[in-house]
């Protein structure tokens, strides 16, 4: 698919929903969420909270706000560019993210109970970059995603919203989602890469606060 085929289909899905604009005052919004939150332990591979389907949100309270609050906290902690609720212990359906894209634009946002757009096959382009995960510390590989992705969910006050993004960032917004289905990038990788990265993990001692695996 051309570029031009590619800016046509973006901008088609734009005109569908509210789409947030998580550029304008990214540092000043996630310097806010980091100071009122505190930094929590990161789960790591293995821990049963990562392995299955988070809850939906269904009451947007101030516990919500503080558990966004504490993520974004917690990513900055771990230096990570997105964060899932389950990688701090909590099973619901929220991810935090502040993450460039491939332009260097900053983006920084939440999304609640996301849903990832189904792209046709025939519109799929992908990009075959590294990954890493805050829960699988210090280990990458090669894995193949599309290049644009959109995420459609709800804010922390349960208003409909919408995030579109490529390259660096899209890979960002397919993570998290995943994260929150049950799903690391590991399990997307061949028996033999799937080996590799937990050597890898096995091999490095994280620098930030994990939370031990009974």
């Amino acid at each position: 698919m051309s570029q031009q085929d590619t800016e046509h289909q973006q901008d088609e899905q734009q005109q569908q929903g509210s789409f947030f604009d998580d550029v304008t005052d990214a540092a000043a919004r996630e310097e806010a969420h980091r100071a009122r939150g505190t930094a929590k332990p990161i789960t790591v591979v293995g821990n049963p909270v990562l392995h299955r389907p988070c809850r939906i949100v269904t009451e947007f309270d101030d516990s919500l706000v503080r558990l966004i609050d504490d993520m974004f906290a917690s990513q900055r902690a771990a230096e990570g560019v997105g964060l899932a609720a389950n990688q701090i212990g909590v099973d619901l359906r929220v991810f935090v993210y502040d993450c460039p894209d491939d332009d260097g634009r900053r983006h920084v946002g939440h999304i609640v109970n996301p849903v990832l757009d189904e792209l046709p096959a025939d519109q799929r382009v992908l990009d075959d970059s590294n990954e890493g995960c805050l829960s699988v510390p210090g280990a990458y590989m090669e894995l193949p995603r599309p290049d644009y992705a959109v995420v459609r969910g709800q804010d922390l006050h349960g208003n409909p919203v919408a995030v579109a993004g490529s390259g660096y960032f899209a890979r960002c917004l397919q993570h998290e989602t995943d994260h929150l289905y049950g799903y690391l990038y590991i399990d997307r990788l061949s028996k033999r890469d799937r080996k590799d990265v937990l050597r890898q993990m096995a091999e490095l001692t994280p620098k930030y606060a994990t939370v031990p695996n009974e």
